[in-house]
């Protein structure tokens, strides 16, 4: 039995050292070895689970996650990995929401919830929280996060990032210049930090920051930027004038028949939506398009009138989620094309179905 127990450990290391070489398919083969020596190792199990996750094979991970809970229901990692992995994987935040608050019940075949487990387990709730769109509620546990387990950068990050969703900037500015004073390598804390201090900006308000509005906002992208250069490309940026002529082309390119349908409706260009309607409409401040208005399929049963109707597209949104101009002109067309399906009477599933999601 301890040569066994001692052979399973050493499977372990070995694909340990296999997997931080990049050599995935020796690592796997080790943890077999393991799995066959001791079948019920739940750090084998997590142990693929994390190996096969990274190699994008989604559906094995999570097997694997629940094997290792099942072997041992207190291994705390798998539970927290199998959380994690349907939020950010999966979009299974539902459940995702019930495993949290199982890890917190304290039942006693589950990890005891120490301090350190609630933080944990808060943040992740938090984020399938505001994956629901339910932004109070992951506010509310990301600070449960951070009372629990101390002030990361990590939270600070999340916190700063709902706050920016919320609209309330100035209030994300100072956590999220905590979270950079906590970890200056956080290329997410440094983004979301430059878009606040761009909204400040765009909004009149004072940054209140050594480095100032849109300067300051600049240097936090090229940082983010220079740590995480494929997830944070630097923004784009094309003159009002070509911008427009973008925007004519697109709506020039929808057939003839749309375009006769939609001839009453404005087109209207912005940099950001406003912070009304960030905070009461509860419009993404970094939404690339909006229709606004009531849609066609809605018209004949309202008396609003319809000149009302409009298409908003938010010109520094656009420029900042693409790495070139012709990406961008791309981009474009897509939203044009989604919000005039929107003024159409599409709702999301259908947009999604017609590729304008």
């Amino acid at each position: 039995m301890r040569k066994d127990k001692d052979r399973y450990w050493d499977c372990l290391d070995q694909a340990m050292e296999a997997s931080h070489g990049g050599r995935i398919e020796e690592a796997l083969a080790w943890l077999d070895e393991a799995l066959r020596v001791h079948p019920d190792g739940a750090e084998a199990h997590n142990g693929r689970g994390e190996i096969l996750w990274d190699d994008g094979r989604i559906d094995e991970a999570l097997i694997q996650f629940d094997r290792a809970t099942i072997a041992d229901g207190k291994f705390t990692a798998a539970h927290l990995n199998r959380i994690e992995l349907l939020i950010e994987e999966l979009g299974e935040f539902g459940t995702a929401v019930r495993l949290a608050d199982e890890l917190l019940s304290g039942r006693p075949k589950l990890p005891r919830p120490d301090r350190v487990l609630q933080a944990e387990v808060y943040y992740l709730k938090s984020k399938a929280l505001f994956y629901q769109d339910d932004l109070e509620g992951a506010l509310f546990l990301v600070r449960r996060a951070t009372k629990a387990g101390g002030e990361l950068g990590l939270y600070c990050a999340f916190e700063g990032q709902v706050l920016f969703e919320l609209g309330q900037y100035n209030e994300a500015r100072r956590v999220l210049e905590r979270g950079v004073a906590i970890d200056p390598e956080a290329a997410h804390t440094l983004y979301h930090l430059g878009l606040v201090l761009e909204r400040l900006e765009d909004e009149g308000e004072e940054a209140g920051s050594p480095a100032l509005g849109l300067e300051g906002a600049a240097q936090a992208f090229a940082r983010a930027n220079d740590l995480e250069p494929q997830q944070f490309p630097l923004p784009i940026e094309i003159s009002e004038e070509g911008f427009r002529r973008a925007v004519d082309e697109a709506f020039g390119n929808l057939p003839r028949s749309i375009r006769e349908r939609i001839e009453g409706v404005s087109v209207v260009i912005e940099d950001f939506p406003t912070l009304e309607l960030v905070r009461d409409e509860r419009i993404s401040p970094q939404t690339l398009g909006l229709f606004m208005g009531i849609p066609r399929t809605e018209a004949l049963m309202t008396d609003q009138p319809l000149d009302l109707d409009r298409i908003l597209l938010f010109k520094k949104n656009l420029e900042k989620i693409c790495r070139d101009e012709e990406d961008l002109i791309d981009q474009i067309q897509i939203t044009v094309r989604h919000e005039v399906g929107h003024y159409l009477g599409l709702d999301e599933d259908d947009l999604e179905r017609l590729g304008l999601a």
